[in-house]
């Protein structure tokens, strides 16, 4: 079956050079004139448990803007167990729902387009079947990847009487796809205050569950130094700090443990565009190495610095065609150079840029500004990429989270399913979720309720077991 794996990959890994996405934003889109609700979490419930896990439920937002917030302590396993003791409903109902969906999805994508399933993958699927398709995908990365991702979905299944294997198929999705998203890296002269600002919209489908089971989950680091680290090619690249682990934030959803959205306590923050239209440049892909959701957590957990991020993503043994975004807000960008670099992501190289050597490069769509990074929607993106330049160039020098709220995004139209912007220098994050099923107002998060996170003050909330003030006053 794995030759049956490898042979279908040679098919399906073949880069479509010398095609540009579809789409534009609409000429007509409105800028996003909400305020940024800045209230502090409130405390729901927590759980103490014997296996000696620990988790709090807060939320954030209000009414129809609503957000799980969720910290978690303990081991990888009793971080799961904990989680899934906590939130046992929607996290049943998310994984069981997404499954199901990316089910429908690929029988839908034999018939007509799914955007975010290449065809010729959707194919092999329909001959081998998605359950099949993703334990083989899983058997296929899992040499590459830390023991701790599996020790924590055991123990989610543990306490919510999911399957184990369920709950590993759903994370090996976004190994299968391909989704368009947006990002830029600002810093010194470009933002208003000169603080290193990221951003990070999600371009997904909004029709299935996801937006029904937003959270951003807060990992706290162990009390003790961890041995655990992840598994690169070459053990020679790994980061003396690799075992002082940090706290970490991931914005996705109720059970989903890899990261596609998140900032550390390092002040260190990831973006993803996952690349549909890439060029020669990006040579082959591979579905054998470490899943590109837990490389992207990887970096948050252990790596200190941008710096060390660089080491991490080149030494890893990569698998799909990607465009990646690291921020470091601890750079000094007058004495140590851009704290933000694009990354030209696959099996065959690791390329970084700043704003110096960007790519591709096109001065028409894709024009080099000072002290950014961006990307529209995928890697030849004209039509998305010279609104994502015009808007960020008619801001530079006064770019801040307001009017990346207020002018970036909504125009450009990016952020369906939901977007975060890290100002990494103050350690802050605000998101906002497209509509559920059960809410009025916009369907995108781009047109949406902003929610503002001091990270800082999450960073620091003890334990439930831990008898001292809560940092955030509650």
């Amino acid at each position: 079956m794995i030759a049956l794996f490898a042979c279908a990959l040679a098919l399906l890994c073949k880069s479509s050079n010398a095609a540009f996405c579809h789409g534009k934003p609409s000429p007509t889109a409105q800028p996003n004139n909400n305020t940024i609700d800045v209230a502090p979490p409130r405390f729901v419930r927590s759980v103490i448990n014997a296996t000696g896990g620990h988790a709090s439920l807060y939320l954030v937002g209000a009414g129809d803007d609503e957000i799980s917030l969720v910290h978690l302590w303990g081991t990888a396993y009793e971080k799961g167990y904990a989680h899934g003791t906590l939130m046992k409903e929607p996290m049943t109902q998310f994984t069981n729902r997404a499954f199901a969906f990316f089910a429908e999805q690929f029988q839908q994508a034999l018939n007509s387009s799914v955007p975010w399933i290449p065809p010729k993958m959707a194919a092999w699927v329909a001959k081998v079947g998605l359950e099949v398709a993703l334990d083989l995908t899983a058997d296929a990365t899992k040499p590459y990847t830390g023991t701790y991702f599996y020790e924590e979905m055991q123990g989610m299944a543990d306490a919510t009487g999911l399957d184990y294997k369920t709950i590993r198929r759903v994370h090996m999705i976004g190994e299968l796809t391909k989704g368009s998203c947006s990002m830029y890296g600002a810093w010194g002269q470009a933002t208003e205050t000169g603080n290193t600002l990221q951003m990070r919209a999600l371009d997904w489908d909004t029709s299935g569950p996801f937006q029904n089971y937003p959270q951003v989950t807060i990992y706290h680091k162990p009390s003790t130094t961890s041995t655990a680290h992840p598994v690169w090619l070459d053990e020679a690249s790994v980061p003396p700090q690799v075992a002082k682990e940090a706290s970490f934030a991931n914005v996705g959803w109720t059970g989903w443990i890899g990261s596609i959205t998140g900032m550390s306590e390092s002040q260190t923050g990831v973006s993803e565009i996952g690349v549909s239209f890439p060029d020669a440049t990006f040579g082959n892909e591979s579905r054998f190495g470490v899943p590109f959701t837990f490389i992207l957590r990887d970096i948050l957990q252990f790596d200190a610095t941008l710096e060390d991020a660089m080491k991490h993503i080149t030494g890893a043994s990569r698998t799909c065609d990607l465009i990646l975004g690291v921020g470091d807000g601890k750079v000094d960008p007058t004495t140590d150079g851009a704290p933000f670099r694009g990354v030209q992501y696959s099996h065959s190289v690791a390329n970084f840029f700043d704003d110096t050597n960007m790519e591709p490069k096109n001065d028409t769509w894709h024009a080099k500004i000072e002290s950014m990074v961006y990307y529209g929607m995928d890697w030849l993106c004209p039509n998305f990429s010279i609104v994502l330049h015009r808007q960020l160039a008619m801001l530079h020098g006064s770019l801040n989270v307001a009017n990346t709220v207020r002018e970036v995004v909504p125009i450009v139209q990016t952020g369906d399913l939901h977007i975060a912007i890290y100002d990494l220098t103050r350690m802050m994050m605000y998101v906002a979720n497209a509509k559920s099923d059960n809410e009025s107002g916009p369907s995108m998060a781009y047109d949406r309720q902003f929610i503002q996170l001091n990270m800082t003050l999450l960073f620091q909330e003890p334990s439930p077991q831990v008898q001292v003030p809560s940092p955030l006053g509650l």
